[in-house]
Order: C-alpha cells, then structure tokens, then sequence
C-alpha cells in the first residue's frame, strides 16, 4: 500500500479503540508534504460518509500566530466535522471515545448562504454568516504522546475529536468578534482565558480563510454548514470525570462533562 493508504489505515484503528500510532511525518508521510497530508484526510472522511455518517461543516485549526511559529507554518489548516462528533450542551462524553482529549473554547458560524467565491469581503461574510454560537471543541490526536507536525495533524483531521455547541444563537452585528473574551473553567477556576483576537485577529478572519481555500479546492462551504472558528485561548487537556463551561462575551455559555472512565 501507499503512505497515503497506510497513513489512513494506521489513524483509523487508533480512533477505532487501538492505541495512538507513531509520528506519520518521516515514515509514511513525506516531512512538509501537507498535500499528502489532506489526501490522507480526504480518504478517512470519504469513509465515514460512506459508513452513513454525514457531513455539517468544519473546523479551523492553527489560528494562533504563536502556535504556527512552532509549527513552521504561516496559516492555519481545517478538518470535516460530521453528525458523529456533535455532543449537545452540558452532555456527559464517555471519555473512552477518544485518546488524548483536549478541551478549548471557540466561535462557531452557522452559515445562512453558500460562500462559493475564492475571494470574499467582510461584507460577504457578514451576509453568509446566520447565526453564532459560543462552542467547545474537544480535540484529539491518534498520535501518541501529541507528538505532531503540520502533517501529522492535517492527515488526523486537524486533531478532530468532537464538539459541543451552545444554544443561544446571536447575530453577527451583536457580537465584538475581535474583543470578545473568553474564560473556560473546571470546577469553578480558569483554566484558559482569551478574547477573538487570538484567532487570527479575528474569528472572521479565520472564516475567510476558510472560506477561499474551500472555494478555490471546487468544495465550498454551504448554507447549514457549522464552522469552528479556532481557539479563543490555550487548549487544557481533560481530566478524567471532570466539567468544563466555557463563556464569551456577548455568546453566552457552553458546558460538557467527561465520565470517569479510561481508555485502556
């Protein structure tokens, strides 16, 4: 088989219940080779579709200018997110589902049109967009110890794990999208605080990116889809039985709760 193919196969039976694989980077995957890296991820995703699972947008990865430095990268990188990885708010995960899960706080767009341009304004996207949602992203990597590169994460579907979305929807002129601040919580106390202008400045920004590089790959986000805008502020790993809530200004809050219970 290809490195493509044995790529795709090793990350399905750790997200299947087998233990994180090895860094892809250097052994199956070329290093920097990040187109290879998306035909692995295209190969997983077509897979789930095929298994009934069915596709409701995507999620932005590396918004942070800090974290692309150390990732030697200058812009971000996006994975699907299907029916299979929602969870609803205030929701118990059984923690079993996942490897190494992370918790982290972001805006989510619910587009109301199509975005089919390569090239959108701020008017576009403030036309596009229906609704926001404060959410939680739970990410996850079936590579052990977390130890990735560009390519290791884009072939895991940009660390993709499951996400949680609040329920009070507000429209985009309600919102302060670059000041908006964030503070996710475990039993009370901070454990991560930010604002929107850790996404690249501006969540919009984000879903711009986002939205052109869909559109130029002749797969471009739709009406319906939800977006995941990226981390508003450091991501927290899970503790086992733990509750996190997540609140940004002027979005509300959003909660969920892991169970006790260790994958072996």
């Amino acid at each position: 088989m290809s490195g493509v193919e044995l790529a795709a196969r090793e990350l399905a039976e750790a997200r299947a219940g087998g233990k994180p694989c090895p860094p892809l980077r250097g052994r199956l995957l070329p290093e920097g080779d990040v187109q290879a890296a998306y035909r692995v991820q295209q190969r997983q995703v077509g897979e789930w579709l095929a298994a009934g699972q069915r596709r409701v947008g995507a999620k932005i990865g590396l918004t942070s200018r800090a974290v692309q430095e150390s990732f030697g990268v200058y812009e971000p990188d996006f994975g699907v997110l299907t029916d299979a990885m929602a969870v609803p708010d205030g929701a118990e995960v059984t923690i079993g589902r996942l490897r190494q899960p992370r918790v982290e706080a972001e805006v989510a767009f619910v587009l109301g049109t199509d975005l089919p341009d390569d090239r959108v304004t701020t008017a576009d996207l403030l036309r596009a967009v229906d609704h926001l949602l404060p959410a939680i992203e739970i990410v996850d990597s079936r590579v052990a110890g977390w130890d990735i590169s560009i390519v290791d994460t884009v072939a895991d579907n940009a660390s993709s794990g499951l996400f949680v979305l609040g329920t009070t929807p507000r429209r985009p002129a309600e919102v302060d999208l670059r000041l908006c601040g964030m503070v996710l919580e475990h039993a009370g106390e901070p454990v991560s605080v930010g604002a929107g202008a850790a996404c690249l400045g501006n969540p919009l920004h984000a879903l711009a990116w986002l939205a052109a590089t869909s559109a130029r790959a002749g797969d471009p986000l739709r009406a319906g889809d939800v977006v995941l805008s990226g981390a508003l502020g450091p991501m927290v790993a899970v503790t086992p039985g733990a509750a996190y809530e997540a609140r940004i200004s002027g979005l509300g809050s959003v909660r969920t709760c892991f169970t006790k219970e260790v994958h072996g």
